[in-house]
């Protein structure tokens, strides 16, 4: 498999409070890194690209769970 699969396998595997604490790493490491751009410190311009996927996962995994829940009580 390749990288995003287990990296999404990992992230669907995770319960709610796991993806919540992940989401806010992901966050402050993107904060992170656009600090380092401003600075000119930045040396992996593609990171920034990664993370903003990576929390764009996470909020979909998240609203997932929201729409099934909706629809599970109906």
């Amino acid at each position: 498999m390749s990288k995003h699969r287990d990296e999404l396998q990992q992230l669907r595997d995770m319960d709610d409070f796991g993806l919540t604490q992940t989401l806010s790493e992901r966050r402050q490491e993107l904060l992170q890194l656009r600090l380092q751009r401003a600075t000119g410190q930045l040396e992996q311009h593609r990171r920034i690209r990664e993370v903003r996927r990576g929390i764009a996962r996470i909020h979909t995994l998240v609203r997932g769970r929201e729409m099934a829940d909706l629809v599970g009580e109906e």
